[in-house]
């Protein structure tokens, strides 16, 4: 019989730790914000998903401003979410920070035969080849333990729309797409109405679209099919459906921010201002836009 390999979580740091740059101690003030910090004791690995993913863009916005101290701390930032996440899931006892480390460090020994073992890779081309190789030779591998490659599988991660678009081109590579955009504007507006009549039933939604917690997920699924169908019209227009959101993004910020700017002028905030001042100067924002 094997003795099993028992997983317990970081011990919380005790007083007022010092920024000591070790690992080690980082580990014992993530366990102190979960037992003494109401914010963090409520968290779960599904909750910290969405700040992964926006700790992850900041990121890239850092590198690409060149700033070593927001790099730096986007950098924590990142290296939060991991603490995090393994600090939740040693306290369920299923593995530690160091289980995850061991399996990096396991995966680039194994998928860099070329630095670590005898293999001979003269440049960038043969490396990648060997490369998709041993990628090859885990799907095999993780497919005898019982997750068989699917077709869509390959499909990287990255943000909804990203994703969506990727899968649908993969669909289409298989014969599963309309012919045309004619099919992609029907389901489009097919999804509409069926989010507007799910939002109508006033079993899910109280007045004025204060939507209940029971059935959120319902109107949630709508709302999500919208936003797949408009995707797939983006697609068919052969436009990039994350760069038209976030050229919408960046529109509306820079209209916003016109706005500010002409109600400082005349010595008023936002606050003080009013749905109709503020779409007026909206519209005058437009005649500035390129």
């Amino acid at each position: 019989m094997t003795e099993q390999n028992i997983i317990s979580a970081p011990t919380p740091v005790q007083g007022t730790p010092e920024a000591s740059g070790e690992l080690t101690d980082l580990l014992g003030l993530m366990a102190r914000l979960r037992a003494d910090c109401p914010w963090d004791q409520k968290q779960s690995n599904h909750s910290l998903i969405p700040y992964a993913i926006e700790e992850a863009y900041e990121l890239g916005e850092a590198v690409q401003a060149d700033d070593d101290e927001d790099i730096k701390s986007e950098l924590g930032d990142v290296l939060l979410q991991v603490v995090f996440h393994c600090q939740l899931y040693a306290e369920q006892g299923r593995f530690d920070i160091s289980d995850v480390i061991s399996t990096l460090q396991q995966k680039l020994i194994r998928r860099h035969p070329h630095v670590f073992e005898a293999e001979n890779l003269v440049d960038e081309a043969a490396v990648k080849v060997r490369w998709d190789e041993i990628k090859a030779e885990e799907h095999q591998a993780a497919a005898a333990r019982g997750k068989p490659r699917r077709r869509l599988d390959a499909i990287k991660a990255g943000s909804a729309l990203m994703q969506a678009q990727e899968v649908q081109k993969q669909a289409a590579k298989l014969g599963f797409d309309w012919p045309g955009i004619e099919g992609a504007f029907d389901k489009l507006d097919e999804e509409i109405s069926e989010l507007k009549a799910e939002v109508r039933d006033k079993s899910k939604s109280a007045a004025k679209y204060n939507i209940s917690k029971a059935n959120i997920r319902d109107i949630e699924k709508e709302l999500g099919d919208c936003f797949f169908g408009l995707v797939n019209v983006a697609r068919k227009l052969n436009l990039d459906a994350e760069a038209a959101a976030l050229t919408c993004v960046h529109k509306f910020k820079s209209r916003f921010a016109y706005i500010e700017t002409q109600l400082e002028q005349v010595d008023k905030s936002v606050e003080d201002s009013d749905l109709t001042e503020m779409d007026r100067l909206w519209e005058a924002a437009k005649q500035y836009e390129r």
